[in-house]
Protein backbone atom coordinates (compact mmCIF):
# COMPACT_ATOMS: atom_id res chain seq x y z
CA UNK A 1 0.00 0.00 0.00
CA UNK A 2 1.20 3.57 -0.85
CA UNK A 3 2.51 5.63 1.94
CA UNK A 4 1.00 8.89 1.99
CA UNK A 5 4.35 10.55 2.52
CA UNK A 6 5.50 9.39 -0.71
CA UNK A 7 5.79 12.26 -2.92
CA UNK A 8 5.39 14.11 0.24
CA UNK A 9 8.99 15.28 0.97
CA UNK A 10 7.75 18.25 3.87
CA UNK A 11 5.22 15.62 5.27
CA UNK A 12 7.72 13.04 5.14
CA UNK A 13 10.45 15.16 6.72
CA UNK A 14 7.89 16.33 9.32
CA UNK A 15 7.42 12.63 10.88
CA UNK A 16 11.04 11.88 10.32
CA UNK A 17 11.40 14.22 13.24
CA UNK A 18 8.76 12.77 14.98
CA UNK A 19 10.90 9.62 14.61
CA UNK A 20 14.20 11.00 15.74
CA UNK A 21 12.69 12.83 19.20
CA UNK A 22 10.14 9.67 19.97
CA UNK A 23 13.75 7.83 19.97
CA UNK A 24 15.38 10.37 22.40
CA UNK A 25 12.14 9.84 24.81
CA UNK A 26 12.94 6.26 24.53
CA UNK A 27 16.89 6.71 25.57
CA UNK A 28 15.68 9.17 28.35
CA UNK A 29 13.62 6.99 29.86
CA UNK A 30 10.58 9.06 29.82
CA UNK A 31 8.59 6.83 27.53
CA UNK A 32 8.46 3.48 29.06
CA UNK A 33 5.94 1.02 27.92
CA UNK A 34 3.16 3.52 25.86
CA UNK A 35 3.87 6.33 28.32
CA UNK A 36 3.93 9.44 26.24
CA UNK A 37 1.87 10.97 23.20
CA UNK A 38 2.90 13.37 20.62
CA UNK A 39 0.66 15.64 17.84
CA UNK A 40 1.36 17.96 14.97
CA UNK A 41 -0.41 19.73 12.64
CA UNK A 42 0.26 19.07 9.37
CA UNK A 43 -2.36 20.83 7.17
CA UNK A 44 -0.34 22.78 5.31
CA UNK A 45 1.15 19.52 3.73
CA UNK A 46 -1.96 18.21 2.68
CA UNK A 47 -2.45 18.60 -1.02
CA UNK A 48 -6.10 17.94 -2.97
CA UNK A 49 -5.12 14.01 -3.24
CA UNK A 50 -5.11 14.10 0.05
CA UNK A 51 -7.78 15.87 1.18
CA UNK A 52 -9.83 13.31 -1.20
CA UNK A 53 -8.70 10.62 0.78
CA UNK A 54 -11.64 8.31 2.43
CA UNK A 55 -11.78 7.86 6.33
CA UNK A 56 -10.43 4.22 6.75
CA UNK A 57 -12.02 3.70 10.15
CA UNK A 58 -15.04 5.37 11.76
CA UNK A 59 -15.37 8.60 12.76
CA UNK A 60 -14.69 9.29 16.57
CA UNK A 61 -16.04 11.98 19.03
CA UNK A 62 -13.44 13.55 20.48
CA UNK A 63 -15.75 14.47 23.50
CA UNK A 64 -15.56 18.83 23.11
CA UNK A 65 -16.77 20.88 20.17
CA UNK A 66 -12.96 22.63 18.77
CA UNK A 67 -14.31 24.94 15.60
CA UNK A 68 -10.57 25.94 15.04
CA UNK A 69 -9.63 22.77 14.02
CA UNK A 70 -12.69 21.77 11.10
CA UNK A 71 -10.65 20.27 8.20
CA UNK A 72 -7.37 20.42 9.73
CA UNK A 73 -4.98 17.14 10.03
CA UNK A 74 -2.69 16.25 12.71
CA UNK A 75 -0.23 13.24 13.03
CA UNK A 76 -1.02 11.31 16.29
CA UNK A 77 0.73 8.60 18.10
CA UNK A 78 -1.60 5.47 18.15
CA UNK A 79 -2.91 4.17 21.55
CA UNK A 80 -0.95 1.71 23.02
CA UNK A 81 2.23 2.09 20.86
CA UNK A 82 5.32 2.14 22.27
CA UNK A 83 7.64 5.37 21.65
CA UNK A 84 10.50 3.17 20.76
CA UNK A 85 8.67 1.41 18.09
CA UNK A 86 7.06 4.70 16.69
CA UNK A 87 10.89 5.84 16.45
CA UNK A 88 11.65 2.77 13.99
CA UNK A 89 8.32 3.05 12.05
CA UNK A 90 5.88 6.26 12.73
CA UNK A 91 3.74 5.31 10.38
CA UNK A 92 2.58 1.77 11.50
CA UNK A 93 3.04 3.42 15.57
CA UNK A 94 0.59 6.37 14.34
CA UNK A 95 -1.94 7.82 11.40
CA UNK A 96 -2.74 11.21 9.88
CA UNK A 97 -6.60 12.11 11.51
CA UNK A 98 -8.80 14.52 9.64
CA UNK A 99 -11.09 16.94 11.49
CA UNK A 100 -14.96 16.34 10.81
CA UNK A 101 -17.09 19.42 9.89
CA UNK A 102 -18.49 19.32 13.11
CA UNK A 103 -15.52 19.86 14.75
CA UNK A 104 -16.28 17.46 17.56
CA UNK A 105 -15.06 14.29 15.77
CA UNK A 106 -11.97 12.98 13.70
CA UNK A 107 -11.72 10.60 11.33
CA UNK A 108 -8.50 8.63 10.07
CA UNK A 109 -7.01 8.51 6.85
CA UNK A 110 -3.44 7.48 6.50
CA UNK A 111 -1.52 5.46 6.37
CA UNK A 112 -3.50 2.37 8.58
CA UNK A 113 -6.29 2.35 11.00
CA UNK A 114 -4.27 3.57 14.28
CA UNK A 115 -6.38 4.71 16.76
CA UNK A 116 -5.04 7.91 18.28
CA UNK A 117 -4.09 8.40 22.05
CA UNK A 118 -6.49 8.32 24.76
CA UNK A 119 -5.34 11.67 25.11
CA UNK A 120 -6.18 13.18 21.91
CA UNK A 121 -8.89 15.46 23.66
CA UNK A 122 -5.76 17.56 25.51
CA UNK A 123 -3.82 17.46 22.68
CA UNK A 124 -6.28 18.70 20.65
CA UNK A 125 -7.77 21.49 22.58
CA UNK A 126 -3.89 22.95 22.68
CA UNK A 127 -4.33 23.22 18.61
CA UNK A 128 -7.24 24.83 18.54
CA UNK A 129 -6.16 27.47 20.97
CA UNK A 130 -3.05 27.47 19.22
CA UNK A 131 -4.55 28.62 16.06
CA UNK A 132 -7.15 30.43 17.63
CA UNK A 133 -4.74 32.62 19.46
CA UNK A 134 -2.34 32.78 15.45
CA UNK A 135 0.18 30.89 17.10
CA UNK A 136 3.34 29.16 15.22
CA UNK A 137 3.30 26.47 17.57
CA UNK A 138 2.15 23.14 15.61
CA UNK A 139 3.60 20.39 17.77
CA UNK A 140 2.51 18.88 21.20
CA UNK A 141 4.44 16.54 23.52
CA UNK A 142 3.33 15.16 26.11
CA UNK A 143 5.92 12.65 28.15
CA UNK A 144 7.09 11.26 31.41
CA UNK A 145 10.36 13.41 32.42
CA UNK A 146 11.79 11.09 35.81
CA UNK A 147 13.18 14.64 37.36
CA UNK A 148 10.06 16.51 37.03
CA UNK A 149 7.92 13.98 37.90
CA UNK A 150 9.52 13.61 40.86
CA UNK A 151 9.59 16.83 42.04
CA UNK A 152 5.80 16.93 41.57
CA UNK A 153 5.04 14.59 44.57
CA UNK A 154 6.57 16.92 47.06
CA UNK A 155 4.01 19.48 48.11
CA UNK A 156 6.02 22.16 48.01
CA UNK A 157 6.72 22.12 44.11
CA UNK A 158 3.07 22.49 43.89
CA UNK A 159 3.07 25.81 45.43
CA UNK A 160 2.27 28.59 42.69
CA UNK A 161 5.66 29.93 40.79
CA UNK A 162 7.83 27.33 43.70
CA UNK A 163 8.96 25.04 41.17
CA UNK A 164 9.43 27.56 38.57
CA UNK A 165 11.65 29.76 40.75
CA UNK A 166 14.04 26.46 42.00
CA UNK A 167 14.21 25.30 38.09
CA UNK A 168 15.33 28.76 36.82
CA UNK A 169 17.89 29.26 39.94
CA UNK A 170 19.51 25.94 38.77
CA UNK A 171 21.62 26.98 35.72
CA UNK A 172 21.25 30.65 33.81
CA UNK A 173 20.11 28.57 30.55
CA UNK A 174 16.87 27.74 32.12
CA UNK A 175 15.60 30.87 32.94
CA UNK A 176 16.70 31.59 29.13
CA UNK A 177 15.26 29.04 27.17
CA UNK A 178 12.39 28.54 29.30
CA UNK A 179 11.29 32.20 30.91
CA UNK A 180 7.99 31.51 31.24
CA UNK A 181 8.37 28.71 33.11
CA UNK A 182 6.50 25.04 34.38
CA UNK A 183 2.80 25.37 35.02
CA UNK A 184 1.42 22.81 37.66
CA UNK A 185 -2.15 21.14 36.94
CA UNK A 186 -3.42 19.31 40.33
CA UNK A 187 -3.69 15.31 39.70
CA UNK A 188 -6.58 14.78 37.09
CA UNK A 189 -8.18 11.52 35.92
CA UNK A 190 -5.46 10.53 32.29
CA UNK A 191 -7.61 11.46 29.32
CA UNK A 192 -10.32 13.15 30.92
CA UNK A 193 -11.87 16.32 29.64
CA UNK A 194 -11.13 18.53 32.94
CA UNK A 195 -7.20 17.11 32.38
CA UNK A 196 -7.43 18.79 28.79
CA UNK A 197 -9.38 21.84 29.81
CA UNK A 198 -6.87 22.73 33.13
CA UNK A 199 -4.14 22.21 30.77
CA UNK A 200 -5.17 24.55 28.40
CA UNK A 201 -5.66 27.28 31.04
CA UNK A 202 -1.77 26.58 32.51
CA UNK A 203 -0.14 26.69 28.61
CA UNK A 204 -1.52 30.19 28.10
CA UNK A 205 0.87 31.32 30.39
CA UNK A 206 3.73 29.07 30.88
CA UNK A 207 6.28 27.35 28.66
CA UNK A 208 5.58 23.76 29.76
CA UNK A 209 2.63 22.11 32.16
CA UNK A 210 3.71 19.48 34.88
CA UNK A 211 0.55 17.01 35.29
CA UNK A 212 0.92 16.26 39.31
CA UNK A 213 2.31 12.60 39.76
CA UNK A 214 2.18 11.86 35.87
CA UNK A 215 3.84 14.29 33.16
CA UNK A 216 4.77 17.43 31.32
CA UNK A 217 2.97 18.94 28.24
CA UNK A 218 4.66 21.16 25.75
CA UNK A 219 3.85 22.87 22.90
CA UNK A 220 6.26 24.19 19.93
CA UNK A 221 7.05 25.19 16.47
CA UNK A 222 7.99 21.60 15.97
CA UNK A 223 7.83 18.19 17.82
CA UNK A 224 11.94 19.16 18.33
CA UNK A 225 10.75 22.37 19.88
CA UNK A 226 8.74 20.68 21.96
CA UNK A 227 11.06 18.25 23.38
CA UNK A 228 13.92 21.22 24.08
CA UNK A 229 11.44 23.34 26.07
CA UNK A 230 10.79 20.14 28.43
CA UNK A 231 14.60 18.52 28.27
CA UNK A 232 15.48 22.20 29.29
CA UNK A 233 13.37 21.76 32.45
CA UNK A 234 14.70 18.39 33.34
CA UNK A 235 18.13 19.53 33.16
CA UNK A 236 17.49 22.01 36.02
CA UNK A 237 15.60 19.61 38.07
CA UNK A 238 18.40 16.96 37.75
CA UNK A 239 20.92 19.86 38.83
CA UNK A 240 18.77 20.49 41.86
CA UNK A 241 18.57 16.66 42.63
CA UNK A 242 22.66 16.30 42.42
CA UNK A 243 22.80 19.17 44.82
CA UNK A 244 20.24 17.87 47.34
CA UNK A 245 22.11 14.41 47.36
CA UNK A 246 25.21 16.41 48.69
CA UNK A 247 23.14 16.53 52.19
CA UNK A 248 21.13 20.20 52.13
CA UNK A 249 19.15 22.70 50.01
CA UNK A 250 21.06 24.11 46.66
CA UNK A 251 21.49 27.81 47.42
CA UNK A 252 20.71 28.53 43.79
CA UNK A 253 20.85 31.75 41.88
CA UNK A 254 19.68 34.76 43.32
CA UNK A 255 16.44 36.60 42.67
CA UNK A 256 19.03 39.41 41.92
CA UNK A 257 20.79 37.01 39.63
CA UNK A 258 17.50 35.75 37.87
CA UNK A 259 15.81 39.53 37.61
CA UNK A 260 19.43 40.67 36.05
CA UNK A 261 19.39 37.91 33.61
CA UNK A 262 15.60 38.85 32.46
CA UNK A 263 16.61 41.94 31.94
CA UNK A 264 19.80 41.52 29.48
CA UNK A 265 18.63 39.26 27.84
CA UNK A 266 14.73 40.89 27.98
CA UNK A 267 13.37 38.12 28.39
CA UNK A 268 9.35 37.26 27.46
CA UNK A 269 6.79 37.80 30.29
CA UNK A 270 4.19 36.12 28.25
CA UNK A 271 3.83 33.62 25.89
CA UNK A 272 4.24 35.05 22.32
CA UNK A 273 2.92 33.81 18.78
Amino acid sequence: MKSILEGRPGLAAVIDQVAEVTGYLWQKGWAERNGGNITVNVTEFMDGECQAMPAIAPARQIGMVLPMLRGKYFYCKGTGKRMRDLARDPMANGSIVRICDDCASYEIIADQPVAPTSELPTHLALQNHLLETGSVYKATLHTHPIELVAMSHIQRFLRPGEMTRVLWSMIPETLAFAPLGIGIVPYALPSSVKLAQDTLEQIKTHDVVLWEKHGTVAVGTDIMDAFDQTDVLCKAANIYMCARNFGSEPDGMTEADMKEIQEVFQLPTSRPV
